[in-house]
């Protein structure tokens, strides 16, 4: 589930980099509309529910059972989940004026928008690469069904059994 989200993740930031050129040269167009919304969509639940995943079920066992490095990156990593969250405040902010026919061009945009895709690419590749390989070990099947459960319940969504 962690990893599918990270593949989500990764697919609105490239929607979000799509859109700073296409607002240039077609302004906030119906596409753009389309593009704002569901980026504003995912980040706006999907992304605090990602963090708040991370943060009940691998950050504690990070800090757990880790070493001296990987307690520091759980820690990293936690005070990444609150400079993303911060950041998106600025980002939410412009695509809600493309949504909302306020677009007027920002030349900052387009940079604060490239900062947060690459922050948050960043914040995965260590998750993926070094946290969830170290986790491995600790994480059964069992384990994992449980954390899944766990989510989906958070979710509301429907629960495999």
């Amino acid at each position: 589930m962690l990893l599918a989200c990270h593949q989500r993740v990764d697919r609105m930031l490239r929607l979000l980099q799509r859109l700073a050129p296409h607002l240039a040269t077609h302004g906030a167009d119906a596409e753009a509309v389309r593009a704002a919304q569901a980026v504003l969509r995912y980040f706006d639940l999907a992304g605090p529910a990602h963090h708040e995943d991370e943060e009940r079920h691998l950050l504690p066992l990070l800090r757990a059972r880790g070493d001296a490095s990987l307690r520091a990156l759980a820690a990293r990593l936690r005070r990444e989940h609150r400079t993303m969250t911060s950041r998106w405040r600025g980002v939410r902010a412009d695509l809600q004026a493309v949504c909302e026919g306020r677009w007027r061009r920002r030349p900052a945009a387009a940079a604060r928008w490239a900062a947060f895709a690459t922050l948050y690419r960043r914040h995965i590749d260590d998750e993926e690469r070094i946290a969830y390989a170290a986790l491995r070990p600790w994480l059964d099947a069992r384990a994992l069904a449980s954390m899944g459960r766990e989510m989906a319940a958070r979710r509301g969504a429907p629960v495999a059994s």
